[in-house]
């Protein structure tokens, strides 16, 4: 049985937050539709160049990546420094090194030049049993919008392990990641995908996660900087009792695209999964792209399942698209939802507030606060919640200045 549906709120014409699965390609062929058949390969070619009529691709601006669809050559667009848990960093993993490519099939052009492109895969390995208090910090800077980067990195939360590993992207690049990240059996792992980049940078990123049973993964994509910035989470809850919470905040300015296409398979039976993305945007041509493909497969009985998305449009001139989509293969599950809004202020809330006297600027920016902060709040990393309501902040002042 496959399930597709969208709610949309606000001025934006309901059309634009559904993809229609009967739409044909002007080559004349009817399009991959289904995030679980599209082909893979580790050859870029196999791909070829994105024209932007691809089903994967049509909301992208393809013209703003096309240094990506090459392996890099120097491969030096980049920094990595590590703060705490520098000791959790193992050898470097080449192509053919066990864990690499356990998990990861590169499934569009960029991950299969980023896959290519990497020599020595960072490895980031949870040791067994061990309970890693302190967040282990990756920072990878940008040294220049012309300079190029491949990368691979393999984060792996070995049996009944314990960590939280931040990926912090500063400074500017043109740079093609793959983030494979395996969750073994009784382990609590999570990610922190932060981009911070500076407006000319340009980034496209595949995480693509194995998580055995009874294991949780909980992955954060958070997008502040970047002219264009690509992160496609891909979940497998492939053990019986296994958990993953994908969550998403972005906040786009004027002429900044900020897009995730998230895929969510239940595999194994018992399986829960939440997804929650949220977004802010404002000024001039600053776009959002939602994709959630939820899959819960033949025999994921028992799966609990939600996947919603919520935009708020600030100002005139930008554009939020928002697409879910659900496929269930059996019966036998708890439950199983999606949803989709995107809209302006709520004309309520701002009344409740300014009827107590607080001025329409001191409404806005709270409402705006409190939509963001949910998904702050849940990363459990106070300074770097701190951080990022900063931020927030610095971005409010900008649109009410």
């Amino acid at each position: 049985m496959t399930a597709q549906a969208t709610a949309s709120a606000g001025t934006q014409d309901s059309n634009a937050h559904i993809d229609p699965a009967a739409q044909v390609a002007s080559a004349g062929f009817v399009p991959v539709q289904t995030r679980s058949e599209r082909p893979h390969s580790f050859e870029p070619g196999d791909f070829g160049a994105p024209t932007g009529r691809e089903v994967n691709w049509k909301h992208t601006p393809v013209a703003k990546l096309t240094s990506l669809f090459a392996v890099a050559s120097p491969n030096d667009g980049v920094r990595y420094e590590f703060g705490a848990g520098e000791q959790y960093v193992s050898s470097p993993l080449a192509a053919g090194d066990a864990p690499r490519g356990e998990v990861f099939l590169a499934e569009d052009v960029t991950a299969a030049v980023a896959w290519q492109g990497s020599t020595e895969g960072l490895h980031v390995r949870i040791p067994r049993e061990e309970e890693v208090a302190e967040p282990v910090f990756v920072s990878i800077t940008g040294l220049g919008a012309d300079r190029r980067a491949d990368a691979h990195i393999v984060i792996e939360a070995l049996e009944h392990s314990s960590a939280t590993v931040v990926l912090q992207h500063t400074g500017s690049a043109q740079y093609a990641q793959n983030v494979e990240i395996i969750v073994r059996d009784g382990a609590k792992l999570t990610v922190i995908s932060l981009q911070q980049w500076q407006d000319d940078a340009v980034h496209a990123a595949a995480h693509q996660a194995r998580v055995g049973a009874d294991a949780t993964l909980k992955h954060f994509v958070i997008s502040f900087g970047g002219g264009v910035v690509r992160v496609n989470p891909n979940v497998e809850l492939a053990g019986a009792g296994s958990e993953g919470y994908l969550y998403g905040l972005s906040y786009a300015d004027a002429g900044q695209h900020l897009e995730s296409q998230v895929y969510l398979h239940h595999k194994g039976p018992h399986t829960k999964g939440d997804v929650l993305y949220k977004g802010a945007l404002q000024g001039k041509g600053a776009h959002s792209v939602w994709i959630g493909d939820v899959l819960i497969g033949a025999n994921a009985n028992g799966t609990d399942s939600y996947e919603a998305n919520r935009n708020l449009v600030l100002t005139e001139g930008a554009r939020a698209d928002s697409i879910p989509n659900l496929e269930i293969e059996t019966g036998d599950i708890l439950g199983a939802g999606h949803a989709s809004a995107t809209g302006r202020f709520d004309d309520e809330q701002l009344f409740y507030l300014q009827a107590r006297g607080i001025s329409e600027e001191e409404a806005r920016r709270l409402v705006v606060l409190g939509f963001l902060t949910d998904i702050v709040q849940r990363l459990g990393i106070p300074a770097l919640e701190t951080e990022l309501l900063d931020a927030i902040e610095t971005e409010l002042s900008a649109v009410n200045g």
